[in-house]
């Protein structure tokens, strides 16, 4: 009997290339490696320890992400925010946050239980000092959890997108870094208009806690009235 053809088949290889871009991943996130650092593949499967064909299958995840840019005869970088990429960003989470929050009234208590319990998480992290990382981390989670009011898998997935291309952005803030933890009170507001059943006032409360964290970010980098 001929044998299947598994030829194809490189469970190995994938988990390494999947703990590379990890590693590059948490390395962006915490500002190890800065915008517009190149990510040299000689110099990556040295210090990884891994095969250049991995650490080119690993970019070429990052790339796809958006925290990474492949340039011809410039070779791979770390992405560089850009104005109007974060204005972007903040009109979608816009879009996706607000559709979730006016769905409150009608979300069953799974997905409500789901917001509380993201918010629990992120504000028991303030209070215990967590690191920046997950502070950020849970700060943004909260945020994928309003969306998930919607019941919509795909618009969930969509919101984890943009927190990925948000993270690279927030990874080159120090000043964001430092008060990370600031908005743990405003978090709080926003679920307790909702728990009121406030859903109006929740909407625009909202609407302007985006508006107020593109302009600092924006800010922040430099790049307001860009």
């Amino acid at each position: 009997m001929a044998q299947p053809p598994f030829d194809t088949l490189h469970l190995e290889l994938s988990s390494t290339v999947d703990r590379v871009a990890e590693e590059l991943r948490r390395a962006v996130f915490d500002g190890e490696l800065e915008s517009g650092t190149p990510l040299r593949e000689v110099a990556l499967a040295h210090s990884l320890g891994v095969s250049r064909p991995t650490v080119r299958e690993a970019l070429g995840v990052l790339v796809a992400e958006g925290l990474a840019v492949r340039e011809p005869n410039r070779g791979v970088s770390v992405s560089t925010p850009e104005a109007a990429s974060v204005r972007d960003i903040c009109r979608a989470r816009w879009v996706l946050e607000g559709a979730g929050v006016r769905s409150w009234p009608d979300a069953g208590e799974p997905l409500r239980d789901a917001v509380r319990t993201s918010l629990v998480s992120y504000t028991g992290a303030v209070r215990a000092g967590g690191s920046y990382q997950e502070l950020n981390e849970r700060h943004l989670a909260f945020h994928v959890s309003l969306v998930g009011l919607t019941g919509s898998p795909r618009l969930v997935a969509m919101a984890e997108s943009l927190m990925v291309e948000l993270r690279l952005a927030l990874a080159q803030v120090d000043r964001i870094r430092r008060n990370a933890h600031d908005q743990a009170e405003s978090h709080t507001q926003l679920v307790m208009l909702l728990e009121r059943g406030a859903v109006g006032d929740a909407s625009a409360f909202l609407e302007r806690h985006l508006a107020d964290a593109e302009t600092s970010i924006l800010d922040a980098l430099g790049l307001a009235g860009r």
